[in-house]
C-alpha cells in the first residue's frame, strides 16, 4: 500500500504532519514543537478532489488547524516494519 505525507505548520509553530492512505483517508497524524512530539487527530475533507483540506487539532497551543492541500504535491513516504512513520520536514532556510 503506497502512503503520502502533508505537513504544515500552525500558528504556534508546531510542524504539523499527517499520514495518508491511497483514498487519502488519514492514518495518523503527529506535531512537532520544540523537540516534543504529539499525537495530532487529524481528517480529511474532500479526499476524492485534486485539491482536499487536512483539518488537524493541535496538541501544543489546541487550535483547530484547516490546510489545502494538492494531491499532486504530497510526499510519499516508506512503510517500516510495523507502521509508516512520517518524515521530518525539510528544514526552514536561513535568514540572510
Amino acid at each position: 500500500m503506497n502512503h503520502v505525507q502533508a505537513t504544515s505548520r500552525c500558528e504556534c509553530q508546531a510542524i504539523l504532519t499527517a499520514v495518508l492512505d491511497d483514498a487519502r483517508h488519514v492514518l495518523h497524524g503527529v506535531a512537532t514543537h520544540a523537540g516534543a512530539r504529539e499525537g495530532a487527530p487529524a481528517h480529511t475533507i474532500g479526499a476524492d478532489r485534486p485539491n482536499f483540506d487536512i483539518g488537524w487539532l493541535c496538541p501544543f497551543c489546541g487550535r483547530n488547524v484547516m490546510r489545502t492541500f494538492s494531491a499532486g504535491g504530497l510526499r510519499a513516504v516508506t512503510e517500516g516494519p510495523e507502521r509508516t512513520e512520517p518524515a521530518e520536514p525539510a528544514p526552514l532556510p536561513k535568514p540572510a
